[in-house]
């Protein structure tokens, strides 16, 4: 394997490793709700937020204790995130990570409350680190919790996304939705890294570009796969974009012109580490990971 891969395998074997010391055992009452957050948050997953949070913490020199804990919880919102927005009510969505999301197989009532106890435990899974100082543990609850709501943050990307549906929208406004919608939890777990490493101003603000470029790659490349792969080798199901009328950037540009666009932003990516004064091979790498899934 490449060192990249390398890194993305330790980072799942970690992450995964810590969820399953936070949330409950399957085994323990009520047994249905804690199977069905099981189901959700191990279902794979390509765990590019906590590696991106690894990865910038690192660059700081945070240790893997003082990381592992906040990356879980970043893994724990994105997956209520999925399970939420796999229901009914909004993408309607029967597959996810390569199987039946979860109000398909444990009914819409137990899917919602899955996504409200992962994202309640995310929150006790960073305010009991011991191994971070109060100060940060406050910081890092702040900055997540601002990426998750409103105004601005992924749940507002949400609502935005679901307006959308049916019109034609400026490209400003297409941004706007993927810099909430995916950007906005993207970020904070860039932002939380240097958190943890005690990154200075000057240098946060550098990782704050870097992210946002970042955010912006995942989704634009999310949007080409949905339109270019089919549903096995998505793991969900594939066209969804395209039959919900949703503004995105394939629809926007053609496939071959966003393509170009994925990798100018890609390397905007490599330009927002310039100032650092740190080795940022494995940020850059990240980058490079995220571009070349669609290739």
């Amino acid at each position: 394997m490449t060192a990249i891969e390398d890194f993305m395998s330790d980072v799942r074997t970690d992450v995964d490793r810590t969820m399953d010391g936070i949330i409950p055992r399957a085994e323990v009452e009520p047994v249905r709700l804690h199977e069905a957050i099981r189901w959700s948050v191990f279902a794979g997953g390509k765990r590019i937020r906590p590696a991106l949070l690894y990865a910038v913490g690192k660059t700081f020199g945070a240790s893997e204790a003082e990381l592992s804990r906040t990356a879980a919880a970043i893994e724990m919102i994105h997956t209520y995130s999925i399970i939420h927005d796999d229901l009914p009510a909004m993408d309607d969505d029967d597959l996810r990570r390569g199987r039946a999301s979860c109000h398909k197989q444990f009914g819409e009532a137990t899917a919602i409350l899955a996504g409200d106890v992962l994202q309640t435990l995310a929150f006790k899974a960073i305010a009991e680190d011991e191994t971070l100082s109060a100060d940060i543990r406050v910081r890092l609850i702040s900055v997540i919790a601002a990426a998750s709501g409103t105004p601005g943050g992924m749940v507002s990307g949400q609502q935005l996304d679901l307006n959308a549906e049916t019109k034609k929208l400026s490209l400003q406004e297409i941004d706007s939705i993927h810099h909430q919608k995916t950007g906005a939890l993207t970020s904070a777990a860039a932002i939380a890294g240097a958190v943890i490493g005690c990154a200075t101003d000057e240098e946060t603000s550098a990782i704050k570009q870097y992210a946002a470029k970042i955010g912006l790659l995942f989704q634009i490349t999310d949007d080409l796969l949905d339109v270019t792969q089919p549903t096995e080798i998505l793991g969900k199901t594939a066209g969804k974009d395209a039959a919900a009328q949703k503004p995105t950037y394939p629809a926007h540009y053609g496939i071959e012109q966003t393509a170009i666009i994925a990798k100018n932003i890609r390397n905007d990516a490599y330009e927002a580490l310039v100032p650092l004064q740190k080795d940022t091979t494995l940020l850059r790498s990240i980058a490079d990971l995220i571009h070349d899934r669609i290739n």
